[in-house]
C-alpha cells in the first residue's frame, strides 16, 4: 500500500487522475570518448549495468509528483532504481523489467568509423527502427510492450490513482505513443532531458 501526501479526495474521478512517466537522472558512465560500432557496443552493455552520477538533485516537481502519486513504477536498471530511490522519499515502488530502454544494437559499421555514444545512439535508434536488432527485441515487439504497459498504467489509475514511471526516455516515449492511441492527452511535456516528464490525462 503506497503513501498518500496528502490524501486525495474521496470519490475523485478516473479522468482527474494523471501518468506521470519521468526520465531517469544523470548517469555516471561518461560519454566523452569516440567508439568504434563494437565499442559502443561495450559501451552500452555497461550503460546498462551502472547507477546515477553523484552528487545530482531531483527537481522539486518531479519530487512533489511522487509525493503525490498514488502508485510509482521503475524499470529494474540500476539509473532508474537509484532515481526513484532519489524522489519517492521513503515510499513503495514497484519495480518492473517491462519499464526497461527499447535495445539500441548498432549496425555493423567498419571499426575505423568512431563517434560519441550520443552519435551512436541516433544512429542505432535509426538502425533499430529500420530492423536491426541483433536477434533482440524488435521494433514491433517493443510497440507492444509499449502498448501492454499503457494498459497497466491505465488500469492502475482506475484502482489507485496518480501513477509516476520512473524509467527511459525512449521507452517512455513509446508509451506515451500508446497513451495517446487510447484516448490520453499529454497535458505536460518537459521534454528528453535527465529527470524531464511528460503529464498524461
Amino acid at each position: 500500500m503506497t503513501d498518500r501526501t496528502p490524501p486525495k479526495a474521496q470519490g475523485s474521478s478516473a479522468a482527474s487522475r494523471s501518468i506521470v512517466l519521468a526520465r531517469h537522472g544523470e548517469p555516471a558512465l561518461s560519454r566523452d570518448i569516440k567508439l568504434s560500432a563494437a565499442g559502443y557496443r561495450d559501451w552500452w552493455a555497461r550503460y546498462e549495468l551502472g547507477g546515477l552520477k553523484l552528487d545530482q538533485t531531483p527537481p522539486d516537481g518531479l519530487l512533489a509528483i511522487a509525493r503525490q502519486a498514488d502508485v510509482i513504477f521503475a524499470s529494474v536498471r540500476p539509473r532508474a532504481v537509484e532515481t526513484a530511490e532519489a524522489v519517492v522519499a521513503g515510499k513503495h515502488f514497484v519495480r518492473d523489467p517491462m519499464f526497461v530502454e527499447a535495445p539500441l544494437p548498432p549496425p555493423p559499421l567498419p571499426g575505423f568509423i568512431k563517434f560519441g555514444p550520443r552519435t551512436w545512439g541516433v544512429i542505432a535508434r535509426i538502425a533499430w527502427w529500420l530492423g536491426h536488432n541483433e536477434g533482440g527485441e524488435t521494433r514491433s515487439e517493443a510497440e507492444q510492450r509499449a502498448h501492454a504497459v499503457a494498459l497497466r498504467l491505465i488500469a492502475a489509475t482506475e484502482t489507485e490513482g496518480d501513477v509516476l514511471v520512473l524509467a527511459h526516455g525512449y521507452f517512455n516515449h513509446m508509451v506515451g505513443v500508446a497513451l495517446k492511441r487510447l484516448g490520453w492527452k499529454l497535458v505536460e511535456n518537459r521534454g528528453f532531458k535527465y529527470w524531464a516528464l511528460r503529464r498524461y490525462q
